[in-house]
């Protein structure tokens, strides 16, 4: 299978439905497509969690540095190197228990609203059913899914970001690592549980915005790959045969490798916004819990637009593996374990 969307052949999908229907089994078939994108999306985002993480510790720490002080970190690797030299290589997975929840529940979430989000378009008669559907309207089922991810995401991430950044600046006395369970009834504490959604505006434009940019860019760059291969055939047959299979494996990820790469990239300045909300001290009298817009400001006053990028190059080089296992995982799972 060569995608989680247009992997599928529409029209044997129409005839399977049409089938199933007459032996009363569409609810089922429903269920178990739906099950099968919750399962193996939790497979595969864990999967592409134990890759990234220490990455993304390091670009939470980049992030998060103070308006007040100096800068921590000169850059991603001076963040490693003292990473490293104060808490070891584990140190740079501290708090991942919550993300690996996190993962497994945003990228099955991914899949599913996506998903969702095909059926409406056919629903809606705009594309007939059994026909594929074009990439623009594959763009919109991206941003569909990531709006209705966010809000799964942004309590999760907000936990594991005040995990990920150390409590102390550098020099001062070191601290023990930040639990799951402490973090959830500080939060809690101070502001309740609308508490637990503060940077969810920059979590939704992120979501929206990128997921649009990772299910269309895996779409775009697998038919322009296929469209490649399709020109080196020599026989009808040869043509036939290619269409019917899926992307080589090499091609599957690179493809896979170019939607986390868009993905990051083009939405960055929102994240970090929002994981400097998310970092921000608890429960400290008169102490800062701004808003997205007015952390935008403050950090254009302080940094100007690079202070939007910190973190930038790590984070796209390290969601080009993690991209590429994702989709490599769940469409191998689907293709070899099909729950139909």
């Amino acid at each position: 299978m060569e995608s989680a969307s247009q992997g599928r052949v529409e029209p044997e999908i129409s005839i399977t439905a049409a089938a199933t229907s007459a032996a009363g089994l569409k609810p089922r078939t429903a269920v178990m497509e739906a099950l099968e994108d919750v399962t193996y999306g939790s497979i595969a985002g864990v999967v592409g969690k134990y890759i990234e993480y220490p990455f993304d510790t390091v670009k939470v720490r980049l992030q998060s540095q103070p308006d007040h002080l100096p800068l921590r970190y000169k850059g991603p690797l001076d963040c490693f190197r003292q990473s490293i030299r104060a808490d070891g290589v584990l140190g740079l997975y501290r708090g991942i228990s919550a993300p690996l929840v996190g993962a497994a529940l945003e990228t099955s979430s991914l899949f599913f609203f996506e998903r969702i989000g095909r059926e409406a378009i056919y629903a809606s008669g705009l594309v007939p059913r059994g026909q594929e559907l074009p990439l623009s309207a594959l763009y919109f089922t991206g941003a569909f899914s990531g709006v209705f991810t966010s809000f799964l995401l942004t309590p999760i991430e907000l936990v594991k970001c005040k995990i990920q950044v150390p409590a102390t600046e550098a020099g001062g006395a070191k601290t023990a690592p930040l639990r799951p369970g402490a973090v959830i009834r500080d939060i809690f504490r101070h502001y309740g549980v609308l508490g637990f959604w503060h940077g969810q505006m920059g979590t939704l434009i992120r979501e929206a915005g990128g997921c649009a940019a990772w299910f269309g860019s895996k779409e775009t760059s697998t038919k322009l790959l296929r469209g490649l291969n399709e020109r080196a055939a020599t026989s009808p047959e040869d043509l036939a045969r290619m269409r019917a299979a899926p992307l080589p494996l090499w091609q599957q990820a690179l493809a896979g490798a170019s939607a986390g790469m868009s993905y990051n990239f083009l939405f960055f300045p929102a994240d970090t916004v929002k994981s400097r909300m998310q970092t921000s001290p608890l429960g400290v009298p008169g102490g800062p819990r701004r808003s997205f817009i007015g952390e935008t400001k403050e950090l254009w006053k302080q940094a100007g637009w690079r202070g939007f990028y910190r973190g930038c190059g790590v984070t796209v080089i390290r969601s080009a593996p993690s991209s590429a296992f994702i989709f490599m995982v769940y469409d191998g799972l689907k293709k070899s374990f099909p729950m139909q």
